[in-house]
């Protein structure tokens, strides 16, 4: 569980469950050097460019072993089926393609002012979609605005960004990015507009 990830991270930064805390269960990889890979792929290529930007991100939930997750599910713990989440949160099973993946639920405490004021996700996630290109999902939630994040060995499966958030914008919680289109109401902004709230709160110092 020592292992390391990349520059900032270790496996063990990961494996946290609060459902497996409550049930007593050890959240452990049947292969672990898949996990490993899976992993070390999410971290260097998509988490450490983004704290290089950003700061200290929190990580909020990321690897489930089958068991963990299918108890989550079970629980209704915003746990999708094992077989949905292989190459997922379940970091050692690829999918049903055969390729593999890693998903972590993160928190950037540097945005969390202004979503606090604004309840404005959009624009982090039109900034991860600009700045962060091996990304392949971000999922946003309401508390903190956490949101998933997936990396995805498959470079031509297509990007997805959805939420569980009202859009500020339109009041709607669909997607505003799916199979290469951008929702009605984004395609008329230039790219930085979209997170013109980023590049604010990044030019300010501390």
């Amino acid at each position: 569980m020592r292992t390391q990830l990349s520059e900032s991270f270790f496996f063990r930064d990961f494996i946290y469950s609060e459902t497996a805390a409550i049930m007593g269960l050890d959240n452990i990889p049947e292969d672990f050097d898949l996990a490993v890979q899976a992993g070390r792929n999410l971290c260097e290529k998509v988490l450490e460019p983004i704290q290089s930007h950003w700061g200290r991100i929190h990580i909020r939930s990321a690897y489930r072993s089958e068991t963990v997750n299918g108890i989550g599910n079970e629980l209704k713990a915003a746990c999708a089926r094992n077989h949905k989440n292989y190459a997922g949160h379940i970091w050692d099973k690829r999918d049903k393609d055969g390729f593999m993946g890693a998903t972590a639920c993160i928190v950037i405490p540097k945005y969390l002012p202004h979503y606090a004021e604004t309840g404005d996700w959009t624009s982090l996630a039109w900034w991860v979609h600009e700045h962060i290109p091996t990304y392949n999902l971000l999922q946003f939630f309401p508390a903190l605005c956490a949101f998933n994040i997936t990396w995805h060995e498959n470079p031509t499966k297509p990007k997805k960004i959805q939420s569980f958030i009202p859009d500020p914008l339109t009041g709607h919680s669909k997607s505003i990015y799916q199979n290469g289109q951008i929702s009605a109401p984004y395609q008329k902004m230039p790219p930085q507009q979209r997170y013109r709230a980023c590049v604010q709160i990044l030019r300010k110092k501390g």
